[in-house]
């Protein structure tokens, strides 16, 4: 870890674990250059150079009291809030002390008798963090050339934090403005003659046996803005040949022209051609793989080549990792009108609305909830308008644009590279988007051979559906749908997004902090499906992923099985003090801000004796079972069905079944271990059995079952075995509730007519 005192920090003293100090995008470039990677060279100005610059020039109450003015519901109260702001940091000057630091720094990148042509890269402190992944939400300066003009760029760096776009941002996500500060990245230019970007998995359907890989030929901003289509390619991740290759057409490429980035028109041939050679394709995907075992998850990669050597320019961690099963299977209500669109998938799932055409992000806020967004390409100034909308198609851009990269987060359906949406459709014209298979029809969707809409608003069931969430901002969204709760909200991911291990706040005096962050990001759903339950799952953070949150080797151990090792109800016994920071969140979600529909659900509990002893700590906290207070443990060990009776006798509400973690356990599998995942089948005899006794022995005591693995969103035949059997309740991702609703609709009145 780098020390802090610095201002000026070089990509070999910095790792991952200094993203307060030099941001996401500074701590990924250090970190795998300080692993061998091929990284162009540079250093970082740090945050402490803006918190120094903001005290000395005391702008902090200035920039609190214009951003409380902003009305955030109005795009252009925000551009005048954020041009004021820009515009007088810009007028003010740096300290001549920390001017020299900075030049002294910047020729050591260049020769004796030549200054050196950098880029200027901002690095947030809160961007590329597991919950806070809209990346690119300030500015980069590139072809940056002599001493004047660097300063000048640092200073435009720092107004970049607050761009409209980057103030909303951080007001969604209730970060703190003067607190959230920002570095700068000052790499040397890499004059690329050909750029892209690499996923270590496939960005759409997850499927982790391929890596994707986009290019272009010139600069890589075009690729990432959407700017072009490029080049598609996808390559086995195991024996890294090539399975599928889509050569994209390419009309322009920037290139460098002396101090500036020029559009230059390609021939005919050279815009049809493949952009890098079959050798580079397999040579990329084999550093992307490299990078992602570095990082023990999968990698979001911006790459360039320059004279043929490839440069790695920046990468960060997948932001939206779903079950490659549940992207792979076959969507029963399809749309049962006329094809008018086809481009390329890139976010899965299907949805109808008023086609809203923006052709600028001046006009953004012509959008309302529930329109289709269609333009001709996104970038970070499009994402409040895409929060608001069902689904997006763009004419240009491939899988790995903004527009795919956004879609797929918020988790909507997304349909890029049209070429002509723009043009061929309509202002409030219905349409729906087929993210999945990259397709768009007129009108809305209907149920196969049939002419009523897919909408279950009304369907009742017995059988309850719960929903699977995990991110606070889309509590409000999946709570108007026809879903009878929460039943699995994931702790993991809301405790990512405070971004520092719980210990270290714990140990930086920080404790209530921690607690109020997780319990205002419970509230959020509780407030959105009261008085439907919200099902907390307590945190079974494994040690790979504790270790990956900032202060994490300093408290986890390196095991060689962390799925086996210390997680779940173990951790809580042995060493309490994260697991009571979430249970006083808890009791401040109940007690102090009044939601009593928050249960709880106890993880990975190995032995009877373990239940005995979480529920001794649960219990000398204050939290006892009653009719509003349940307490559920998760059935995802053989043990625990071997032994369930015994679990029910020590006293609890209900079981969810983890599918996923059962099944690997019972057939003793990884489904992420490429030499032995195709075993993987929660299908498998021996699989349904544990399902089947589970219900068994929990409906003989009347204790609740539910399932909230990825196998109910998969196998129609294994929801109707569930329905069956009894099963109280099943948990499913968001883009399965309808069609889960209506499976078991169908089921139940099949028992009922026997």
């Amino acid at each position: 870890m780098a020390d802090s005192a610095h201002h000026i920090l070089w990509f070999d003293k910095i790792d991952k674990e200094d993203v307060s100090l030099v941001g996401g995008k500074g701590a990924n470039l250090g970190e795998i250059t300080k692993a061998g990677f091929n990284v162009p060279p540079g250093f970082v100005l740090t945050s402490h150079a803006y918190y120094d610059f903001i005290r000395e020039n005391n702008l902090a109450i200035k920039i609190k009291h214009l951003i409380s003015s902003a009305n955030f519901d109005n795009p252009k109260s925000l551009n005048q809030v954020s041009e004021h702001i820009k515009k007088m940091i810009v007028s003010h000057s740096l300290s001549k002390e920390l001017i020299a630091e900075i030049l002294e720094a910047y020729r050591k990148l260049g020769t004796a008798f030549k200054e050196p042509l950098v880029a200027v890269r901002s690095s947030a402190t809160a961007e590329d963090l597991a919950n806070a992944s809209f990346a690119g939400q300030q500015e980069t300066y590139l072809n940056v050339l002599g001493d004047a003009v660097l300063i000048e760029k640092i200073k435009q760096g720092w107004t970049s934090l607050f761009e409209s776009r980057a103030i909303f941002y951080r007001h969604q996500q209730k970060f703190d403005h003067i607190k959230t500060g920002i570095a700068l990245v000052v790499q040397k230019m890499v004059e690329s003659d050909k750029s892209g970007v690499m996923f270590t998995i496939d960005p759409v359907t997850n499927d982790k046996s391929k890596v994707v890989i986009e290019a272009i030929l010139g600069l890589g901003e075009m690729i990432v803005q959407g700017e072009v289509n490029p080049d598609h390619y996808e390559v086995d991740s195991k024996e890294f040949k090539i399975l599928n290759k889509k050569i994209g057409v390419q009309d322009h490429l920037l290139e460098k022209k002396g101090a500036t980035n020029k559009k230059i028109k390609l021939s005919k041939k050279d815009s049809t051609k493949q952009k890098i050679t079959d050798s580079q394709i397999i040579e990329l995907a084999k550093t992307g793989k490299a990078i992602e075992k570095h990082y023990y998850f999968p990698q979001d990669i911006e790459w360039a080549i320059e004279r043929k050597t490839i440069y790695i320019v920046q990468t960060r961690a997948v932001t939206t990792t779903h079950s490659e099963k549940q992207r792979e299977k076959t969507v029963e209500h399809i749309p049962a009108s006329k094809l008018i669109l086809k481009g390329d998938s890139a976010s899965p799932g299907i949805s109808s609305g008023p086609v809203k055409i923006v052709l600028s992000a001046k006009e953004i806020d012509k959008v309302i909830p529930g329109d289709v967004l269609v333009t001709p390409m996104t970038n970070p100034d499009y994402v409040p308008a895409m929060k608001k909308a069902v689904a997006v198609i763009t004419d240009l851009g491939g899988k790995t644009s903004h527009a795919a990269i956004i879609s797929r987060e918020l988790g909507i359906p997304a349909v890029v590279g049209t070429q002509d949406a723009t043009k061929k459709l309509k202002n409030e014209n219905i349409v729906t988007v087929d993210g999945t298979k990259g397709e768009v029809y007129e009108g809305g969707y209907a149920t196969a051979g049939a002419k009523q809409t897919i909408v279950t608003k009304d369907l009742k069931t017995a059988t309850k559906v719960y929903v699977n969430l995990a991110e606070p901002e889309l509590a409000d969204r999946n709570a108007a749908r026809n879903v009878d709760g929460v039943g699995l909200l994931r702790a993991e991911f809301m405790m990512a997004g405070i971004g520092t291990h719980p210990k270290k706040m714990i140990k930086d005096g920080k404790r209530h902090e921690f607690i109020e962050h997780l319990a205002t990001d419970i509230a959020k759903f509780c407030s959105a499906f009261s008085p439907r339950p919200v099902v907390y799952r307590a945190s079974d953070f494994k040690t790979n992923e504790y270790r990956n949150l900032v202060g994490g080797k300093d408290y986890e151990p390196n095991e060689p099985n962390p799925m086996l090792g210390y997680r779940g109800a173990f951790r809580y016994i042995h060493d309490p003090e994260v697991f009571r920071l979430e249970l006083e969140a808890i009791r401040m979600v109940r007690d102090k801000m009044g939601y009593k529909n928050l249960w709880i659900m106890i993880p990975f509990i190995r032995t009877v004796d373990e239940l005995v002893k979480v529920k001794k700590i649960i219990t000398d906290f204050g939290l006892h079972r009653s009719e509003t207070f349940k307490l559920w443990m998760m059935v995802e060990i053989p043990s625990n069905v071997i032994e369930l009776e015994k679990f029910i006798e020590i006293g609890i509400d209900g079981v969810s079944i983890g599918s996923n973690d059962l099944t690997m356990l019972v057939l003793g599998t990884d489904r992420d271990n490429f030499e032995v995942a195709h075993e993987f089948d929660e299908m498998n005899p021996a699989a349904l059995w544990a399902f089947e006794e589970t219900i068994r022995v929990a409906n003989k005591h009347h204790v609740t079952t539910s399932m909230c693995g990825q196998a109910v969103s998969t196998y129609p035949e294994l929801v109707k075995r569930l329905v069956g059997l009894g099963i109280t309740s099943v948990s499913v991702s968001p883009d399965a509730i309808e069609n889960t609703r209506k499976l078991i609709a169908h089921f139940e009145k099949e028992l009922l007519n026997r």
